[in-house]
């Protein structure tokens, strides 16, 4: 296509005629050798070595729901990035964050926001947050072939359903496969450190601003006890990335508030090193 985009200086026939409102659809259709699932791996000896990347935790409030991930990306033993970015809006009242092979992650967000982008364009209207998860999955289900060769992509996908005014959050599996988590989750390798945290700590009715610590107290006890995943680096002033979804829309807090809300946690560890104890009903 882009050969005959150059010869002729016209878009070729495949943009000008009508089809799907999936642009996974139309790639699979005229260029499938762009789909990331497509790509051979060259051959190798032994496992991939790639950077991965680890935690991600979100939880809902009130008013919508807060998604949160750490800044550690890791190779093996080795510390690959101390700033990576996880968190990422996938349209205005959604977001999805990353566990896995960081670069086939990074892409896949790529493709699933022209994904959306793609039906708006096409169909006039944006999907439901039913849809845009269902569509992730299909994603998630083409990269079964990578993630059998150690490269898998474990999303946590978030936000604001309009239809029923709340804040919804979805976990997936390497083979596609979707489920709706009430309250909380988490994914990565700290995932089960984080998810004791947040047993203990989420409550019904939070404000953002509650959450918003909460998530953070979450990615804190998953640093503690998981090496892959980064804590707030009060050095570097290296922060994890958190994002609020309301009705009004996507919104990353500003490293002010993400510093101010990551300095509280660090100076109430250095009082209650295990973190703030759940209160008793």
């Amino acid at each position: 296509m882009e050969a005959e985009t150059r010869s002729t200086g016209r878009l070729p026939a495949a943009f000008l005629t009508p089809g799907s409102s999936s642009f996974m659809d139309f790639l699979s259709d005229h260029a499938p050798e762009q789909l990331p699932g497509n790509r051979p791996l060259p051959p190798v000896e032994g496992a991939v070595q790639a950077p991965h990347g680890t935690t991600i935790v979100a939880a809902t409030f009130a008013g919508g729901v807060v998604l949160a991930g750490d800044r550690r990306a890791t190779m093996g033993n080795v510390i690959a990035q101390r700033d990576i970015e996880k968190v990422f809006p996938a349209d205005e009242h959604s977001a999805v964050g990353i566990a896995g092979t960081a670069g086939l992650a990074v892409e896949m967000v790529k493709l699933f926001q022209l994904e959306l982008e793609h039906f708006e364009k096409v169909e006039g209207s944006t999907l439901s947050l039913e849809g845009k998860a269902n569509r992730l999955s299909t994603m998630i289900r083409g990269n079964l072939g990578m993630a059998m060769q150690g490269l898998a992509v474990v999303p946590l996908f978030a936000g604001f359903d309009l239809d029923r005014g709340k804040g919804r959050i979805f976990s997936y599996d390497v083979t596609g496969g979707r489920s709706e988590e009430p309250g909380f989750a988490g994914v990565g390798s700290g995932s089960v450190f984080a998810r004791g945290s947040l047993k203990k700590l989420y409550r019904d009715e939070m404000t953002e601003e509650q959450a918003a610590t909460v998530v953070l107290q979450a990615l804190y006890d998953a640093a503690d006890d998981d090496s892959a995943t980064g804590g707030p680096d009060m050095t570097r002033r290296i922060y994890p990335v958190v994002v609020a979804i309301t009705e009004d829309g996507y919104r990353r807090l500003s490293e002010e508030e993400a510093s101010g809300l990551a300095q509280t946690v660090h100076d109430g560890r250095l009082r209650l090193p295990n973190g703030p104890q759940a209160p008793v009903s």
